[in-house]
């Protein structure tokens, strides 16, 4: 393995096409495409300043690097990433790529991240000001997870989150398979025309969350006083710990809740309109 120790490089593609090295103090200036189209590199305690670093790039592990603001879109096109002890500044990465691993990094400034990706584990990640985030991605497990940001996962397919915070308006639309344990979710219009959604133990807030879902399951989880007007057409097996403030027209299913403050059954529902719903205090 080629050892790049103590340098400094900037401009145009200075590593291009480099293979089986190991990057150690080493600063990549403002430029563009400085290890574009290379494979099996390490890199720690590095500085990356410039645009589009880790393009095409096959089986890298960046550790203890720090990326500036200016390195946007710094990993695009690869495969088999491993990012661990980072600090980010970067907006836009990871688009369009396979096998990402993250683990003990913040993301502050998260625009637009994890575009069109499979195959991804984050732990112990944060990202903020990340609108859009996992946009397309498949294939993803997380845990221990922060996030600022919304519109997040849509279009995402088969998720599963331990232990997060998400801050998102509109997560989870027409996202299909994703399960959900011990979180917290804020925002409205959470899941909306998803496919096969679970949460089990999570804490939900916000505006009509969970409507037109095809297969959604509810298990000892707990909501807003702000979460109303619950379920609207999808089907449902839930759960729930609490009260809820309103529920209308779930199609289908059981739904059982401590207390609910308003039920709407309206001309609007839709078939089989069927929905066994059990309040425990009564």
């Amino acid at each position: 393995m080629k050892i790049i120790k103590d340098k400094e490089y900037g401009g145009e593609r200075p590593l291009y096409a480099l293979h089986d090295a190991r990057l150690e103090n080493v600063t990549i200036h403002v430029g563009e495409s400085s290890i574009k189209e290379g494979s099996d590199i390490e890199a720690e305690n590095c500085t990356f300043e410039g645009k589009y670093v880790f393009w095409e790039v096959t089986n890298f592990t960046v550790k203890n690097c720090y990326f500036a603001e200016s390195a946007r879109s710094s990993l695009w096109y690869s495969r088999n990433c491993r990012m661990i002890d980072c600090k980010v500044d970067a907006p836009k990465l990871f688009r369009r790529m396979k096998g990402i691993y993250v683990e003990r990094t913040a993301f502050p400034n998260g625009e637009q991240y994890l575009w069109d990706c499979s195959d991804i584990e984050l732990r112990d990640v944060s990202i903020d000001n990340c609108d859009y985030a996992f946009m397309h991605c498949e294939n993803v497990k997380i845990e221990r997870y922060r996030q600022n940001g919304n519109y997040s996962f849509q279009y995402a397919k088969n998720v599963e989150i331990r232990n997060a915070v998400i801050n998102s308006k509109d997560a989870f639309w027409e996202a299909e398979n994703v399960t959900v344990y011990d979180s917290e979710i804020n925002g409205e219009y959470l899941g909306w025309y998803g496919k096969n959604l679970k949460f089990v133990r999570c804490h939900l807030t916000g505006e009509q969350l969970l409507c037109y879902v095809d297969g959604l399951i509810l298990e000892d989880c707990t909501f807003g006083d702000d979460a109303n007007l619950l379920f609207e057409y999808s089907k449902v097996e839930g759960n729930v710990k609490g009260h809820l403030t309103s529920v209308k027209n779930p199609t289908t299913g059981h739904l059982t809740a401590d207390s609910i403050g308003e039920i709407i059954i309206d001309e609007n529902i839709k078939q089989p309109a069927d929905c066994k719903i059990t309040v425990l205090d009564k």
